[in-house]
């Protein structure tokens, strides 16, 4: 299923932007699960709607632990630099189509008294 939600192509993608895991200065600790297998529960809760506790086991990380390194991503601006490579890598092959790109105004900030 990890392989379905994060396909070889996105994960190399994802390896340029996903910043380096945090060392323990005391070390030990329980091992770190692999940023695939949380990228594809992290994409499994995105496309599904449920929630980070109906997490399937299958994944391997609790909803508890992808949902923090969704959260050490998100600080990190993982998900707008991927999503940026995403559009170069596909600009760069022709298979980006901008008469279908809409903005709305949340993204463009209205001119003073502008109409």
């Amino acid at each position: 299923m990890v392989e379905r939600l994060v396909p070889e192509e996105l994960w190399e993608l994802f390896q340029r932007v996903v910043p380096p895991a945090p060392r323990r200065p005391q070390g030990g600790g329980r091992r770190r699960h692999g940023d695939r297998e949380v990228l594809a529960a992290i994409v499994f809760v995105a496309t599904t709607g449920c929630t980070w506790q109906q997490l399937p086991p299958v994944f391997g990380p609790s909803g508890p632990t992808a949902h923090r390194r969704f959260t050490e991503w998100t600080a990190a601006g993982v998900w707008a630099k991927l999503h940026r490579l995403v559009l170069d890598e596909l600009g760069g092959r022709g298979e980006l189509d901008w008469s279908r790109c809409a903005t709305d105004s949340v993204s463009v900030r209205a001119s003073k008294g502008g109409s």
